[in-house]
């Protein structure tokens, strides 16, 4: 396989950027991370408003690709105003993970550098900045959403109880990847230790789907955790154990984020992928009480 393009890529906590390409669309991306004032927001250069990474900003929109319309992309999209800034849910991650709840994010390109495919970078960055003293989102009764085998469901938590996120991964018997899990109880520096690392991935067929499509032209297994039938990396290894588990929890985490505080419950997401979380932040968002509910939407 050929070099790893990503080793051209940067991160440099002094000045907190990250240069790069987007996953699904291969053009170069700029991504720097300062203080902020109003919660996660994400900006253009010289674009003072930004777009909010709100639950109320997810779009559905694929063309930002290049791609024919109704190409499925597993990612998360916010737009407003005419800005489109995709696949956030990495740096969204980081961020949360790290107890960052106000952040000004610019990003030079209309997707996030996929680097190698981690948070590990973001969380470099994220650690330069203060954390932030934002009260959480309590759940007064149980939230469920589901999509076939797939569901997430969060229990409110009791008194002194601190928030616990798990993802189950199951692909089902004789799966390439056996079922497996990971938990994330809301510290820092467990986030940054054992869920930031962790990389995206896919399975040898869907890589093989994906490109009939046109999309991954630009990566090959040496860049990017591809599965092979044998339940391996191609051309790579594993990082660390359970890795896809802990990846699925990363992304989690990043698009629980659109929240815009930390859930405070015991969260369950079970085969869950990322448009079943925003159905779950949007049924979070319908049991709280309207005044909550409104001003995060």
């Amino acid at each position: 396989m050929a070099r790893r393009i990503v080793t051209a890529m940067t991160s440099d906590p002094r000045s907190r950027v990250i240069h790069g390409v987007g996953v699904f669309s291969g053009r170069p991306a700029t991504l720097t991370i300062a203080v902020g004032t109003r919660g996660l927001t994400w900006h253009a250069s010289g674009d003072h408003e930004g777009v909010l990474a709100s639950i109320g900003y997810v779009s559905p929109d694929t063309g930002w690709t290049g791609l024919p319309a109704g190409v499925p992309v597993r990612n998360t999209t916010i737009a407003s105003g005419g800005r489109t800034v995709a696949t956030i849910e990495h740096v969204m991650g980081a961020l949360a993970g790290s107890g960052v709840w106000n952040a000004a994010i610019t990003l030079e390109g209309v997707e996030s550098p996929i680097l190698d495919g981690s948070a590990k970078d973001f969380v470099t960055l994220a650690a330069s900045l203060p954390r932030s003293s934002t009260s959480p989102l309590t759940l007064a009764s149980p939230v469920e959403v589901r999509n076939g085998n797939a569901s997430i469901i969060a229990t409110p938590l009791a008194a002194g109880e601190s928030l616990e996120y798990t993802y189950e991964l199951d692909y089902g018997p004789g799966a390439p990847i056996s079922p497996q899990r990971a938990t994330w109880r809301g510290e820092a520096l467990d986030f940054a230790n054992n869920i930031a690392p962790a990389r995206t991935f896919s399975l040898l067929k869907e890589v093989q789907q994906a490109r009939a499509l046109g999309l991954f032209a630009h990566m090959k297994p040496a860049d990017l955790l591809v599965i092979g039938d044998d339940g391996q990396p191609i051309d790579n290894s594993w990082r660390m154990e359970a890795e896809p588990a802990r990846h699925k929890l990363l992304d989690l985490i990043g698009d629980l984020a659109l929240l815009g505080r930390p859930l405070r419950a015991r969260v369950v997401a079970t085969r869950a992928g990322h448009a079943l979380t925003h159905e779950f932040c949007r049924a979070v968002l319908r049991s709280l009480p309207s005044a909550s509910g409104s001003a995060l939407a």
